[in-house]
């Protein structure tokens, strides 16, 4: 079993082919999720699972999910030596779950099912995400199995501690879904932000205006953190300042270290203090234009004079950084536009871009059914002179994909 580069960043050819492998483990149901998202990322993915899988998921959901029929042994297909065109033809193979006895035989190299006779034809890169039993996983034997996959190039996803099967806890637990593909992804990109830091901030700002109550918006933070996982997959170490971003879409990748902020003056401070040596400041947080004067130490009442909230305006970070050099980093801003009978998203962030200064300002069109939460995206950049360099609509991974292509190539001066 030997291992080849992934396909590069920026390949013209299309969709990656990835081949998941599924094998007979209680988390099973976990590699549908996984696939999902792989294709939620737009590449193009084949499901291999093993019999005993398929006692865990029907055939019938692998099939739907990935839009490709369903196989397990060399016989189903024989005039089309599937086996030997799946793992030829894949630019990744994931095997999600990976039981004892499916690494046990990828390390001997017996191929007795469609899964490892093509895991043992591939030439692309291999990860394995184990999920066992703690003993099975700890067991000398399976160890050994373990670091003789490594030493031949695959990528082993440690198992995490949780609950097993039945009453069982510890060591074992499959990675979450999200981090498989994480990893997965991270395969996939060329490492062309390898030694880069940057910093980006992720959610909305909340100011607040009693212990309860604040002044907020409905950004959710799932681009920045798609920006934040978009570098990272490059090879950049990220600093990402998360605004309020529910735990649920934080990102779990070794490049990415969260910092917390929750007000304007929060998010200014952290930034600030992280610019310094970044190569690039990316400000997709929605900052609150204004503040409460002062917050109230006690819950306002409700059936009493309604409160008179002095406000005033926050401190306009992106400006700011782009104003001040000194950190030498490369500043991108994002403008959330609706338009209206004034101008279009377009007038107004020509308009926002020239009078912020920033290198790159991504417009990102908004509403109640657009730009907010996990929506397709449609984003306009444009730079310090309000020229488009870019114009794009799709999932907001794939609008990260697009906005970190484009800060590399101006960078680069392309």
């Amino acid at each position: 079993m030997s291992t080849r580069t992934a396909r590069a960043h920026g390949d013209t050819a299309g969709p990656s082919r990835i081949v998941i492998g599924v094998t007979g483990g209680i988390a099973a149901y976990k590699s549908a999720i996984v696939a999902r998202l792989l294709m939620k990322a737009g590449h193009d993915v084949r499901i291999v699972p093993t019999a005993s899988a398929l006692k865990m998921v029907g055939e019938s959901t692998f099939a739907a999910l990935s839009g490709h029929p369903i196989h397990t042994t060399v016989w189903d297909d024989p005039e089309a030596v599937e086996h030997v065109r799946v793992g030829v033809e894949a630019d990744l193979l994931v095997i999600a779950p990976a039981t004892a006895n499916t690494i046990a035989k990828l390390a001997y190299g017996i191929a007795d099912n469609l899964l490892t006779a093509t895991a043992l034809v591939a030439t692309c890169p291999i990860i394995i995400a184990p999920a066992m039993h703690t003993q099975m996983w700890n067991h000398p034997a399976t160890q050994a199995n373990i670091a003789t996959l490594q030493e031949r190039g695959v990528t082993v996803l440690e198992p995490t501690e949780g609950r097993l099967t039945g009453a069982d806890s510890g060591v074992g637990r499959l990675p979450e879904p999200e981090h498989i593909v994480q990893a997965a992804l991270g395969l996939l990109t060329e490492q062309d932000l390898d030694g880069q830091r940057y910093v980006i901030s992720a959610g909305g700002t909340r100011e607040p205006i009693d212990p309860v109550r604040f002044l907020g918006n409905r950004s959710t933070g799932r681009f920045g953190v798609a920006l934040a996982l978009a570098a990272a997959h490059r090879g950049a170490v990220v600093d990402l300042v998360a605004c309020n971003v529910d735990e649920a879409l934080r990102p779990h990748h070794p490049l990415i270290t969260i910092h917390e902020a929750g007000t304007a003056l929060e998010l200014q401070e952290k930034m600030l203090e992280l610019a310094p040596g970044a190569q690039a400041l990316i400000m997709t947080a929605a900052v609150a234009d204004f503040r409460p004067a002062k917050m109230t130490g006690s819950k306002v009442k409700k059936g009493r004079k309604a409160p008179d909230v002095e406000l005033v305006e926050n401190p306009d970070i992106l400006k700011g950084l782009a104003a001040d050099r000194s950190h030498g980093a490369f500043v991108v801003g994002f403008a959330a536009e609706t338009g209206d009978e004034q101008g279009t998203v377009l007038d107004y962030g020509r308009a926002k871009a020239q009078a912020k200064g920033a290198d790159l300002l991504i417009v990102n069109r908004v509403g109640e059914t657009a730009g907010f939460g996990d929506v397709d995206t449609t984003i306009t950049i444009l730079d310090s002179s309000g020229e488009i360099r870019a114009e794009h609509t799709g999932t907001k991974s794939q609008m990260a994909g697009v906005v970190i292509d484009t800060i590399f190539s101006v960078r680069k001066g392309v």
